[in-house]
């Protein structure tokens, strides 16, 4: 076993613990009964986060050179799949596997749909949904990619949109799953006028043949599977020598990042936003956890507890930070976490563990105690949330986090105790 591989098995023991202890203290508690079910629901939802992770995955269909090869390397930032610029190039339906240091992401990239002749690599299966459909039997999408030229969307795409139909109802027939459908209007650089061709494209005559293009496609994708689908404008346009881009005119490919974490399985998310590197997709999901988290802790704060060996409050607020600092794709060890918690103030012994960063933070936060104002626990929550945002994924100095830190909590305290 790698030094990498053990240090993720003793992170993953050591938040398992704190999530088994904060149980614990939560069934031990003098808590309402509802109140407790509410707790432990937005527990579930954090061990989904962080020990149930897997990769993401994402199929992609379309037409013959549509881009679904360059919007894979696109996504990655390396050349992961081979680009036939004549040819119809992908042969049988292949799960791409990314993997890093920051974990994997699994594409399903497939041969075009509606293609003219044979692909370039190997196949098994007699047609592109048969191949595609071969795949999802061995695996279930969390999503599926629709792409389409932004030069074709006017085109007769009926039979790629009904086999598009097809492979969602056999995927909802196979894994009893309703997959989302995203689509998106690739090459969007290509649109005349031709100048200019670098993002952000902002000729209004260009952006007015864009925004008709995602229009097009979403009325014909919203007709297909009879609900509202997302469209979003793409340029994957990528040049690489020796293994490296020496041309970039990526553009949107955030975006579409972004949307796709919404619609993926919590145990899908954390992932996906760490190798997609994107500060601001990742600072959305933590900022989410991190209302979630306050909200709840708001709800306890409002109901008289004891004050026990691992409250349930800072528990929670540990795990929160655990996430974030997940989030942001750094390690975390005890060096990490220390320093964060050092910024604040907490005083953590040598002998890390998360279960002992819980305890410590009675003393310093203003929000464990006998009795804790629902108002004051919920601030105190999201302000250890924007604190970790700053630190782990804005690479904020620590000096400026236990500002942050106070100027946060002072604000939602303000504003919660205003809204009561």
């Amino acid at each position: 076993m790698s030094q990498d591989q053990g240090g993720n098995n003793n992170r993953n023991e050591q938040v398992e613990d704190l999530m088994h202890s904060i149980s614990e203290a939560l069934q031990g508690s003098r808590l309402p009964e509802k109140v407790k079910g509410i707790v432990q629901e937005e527990l579930n939802n954090l061990r989904a986060f962080t020990l149930d992770a897997r990769p993401a995955r994402i199929a992609i269909v379309g037409r013959r050179g549509a881009g679904k090869s360059s919007l894979i390397n696109a996504i990655f930032g390396e050349q992961r799949a081979e680009i036939g610029d004549v040819k119809a190039q992908t042969g049988a339906g292949k799960w791409y596997a990314y993997e890093s240091e920051l974990g994997s992401l699994e594409i399903l990239d497939t041969r075009g749909l509606g293609e003219a002749d044979k692909p370039g690599e190997a196949f098994e299966h007699g047609s592109a949904l048969e191949e595609v459909k071969a795949s999802i039997e061995e695996k279930c999408p969390d999503a599926i990619l629709f792409l389409s030229k932004a030069k074709e969307v006017s085109a007769r795409i009926d039979e790629d949109l009904q086999q598009l139909l097809d492979l969602k109802q056999s995927i909802r027939a196979a894994h009893a799953y309703d997959v989302p459908i995203v689509g998106a209007v690739t090459q969007v650089d290509e649109l005349s006028p031709k100048k200019p061709d670098t993002p952000p494209f902002d000729h209004p005559v260009k952006q007015q043949n864009i925004s008709e293009a995602v229009d097009i496609l979403t009325g014909k994708l919203s007709d297909a599977v009879s609900e509202p689908v997302k469209v979003i404008p793409l340029c994957c346009y990528l040049e690489f020598e020796d293994g490296k881009i020496v041309y970039d005119i990526r553009w949107n490919v955030d975006t579409l990042l972004d949307y796709l974490i919404q619609q993926l399985p919590n145990e899908a998310q954390i992932i996906l936003a760490k190798l997609s590197k994107i500060r601001s997709v990742q600072k959305k999901i933590a900022r989410r956890i991190g209302r979630s988290v306050a909200g709840m802790t708001g709800v306890v704060g409002a109901n008289p507890i004891p004050l026990s060996d691992l409250p349930v409050i800072t528990g929670m607020q540990t795990v929160m930070v655990t996430i974030i600092a997940l989030i942001s794709g750094q390690k975390i060890d005890r060096k990490g976490v220390l320093e964060f918690f050092g910024a604040l103030g907490v005083n953590v012994a040598a002998g890390f563990a998360l279960r002992q960063v819980a305890r410590q933070l009675v003393k310093f936060v203003p929000v464990a105690g006998n009795v804790v104002s629902g108002a004051v626990a919920s601030a105190g929550t999201y302000a250890l949330c924007e604190a970790a945002i700053a630190y782990f994924i804005e690479d904020e100095p620590i000096t400026r986090v236990k500002d942050i830190y106070k100027r946060v909590f002072r604000r939602k305290k303000k504003e919660n105790q205003d809204d009561t």
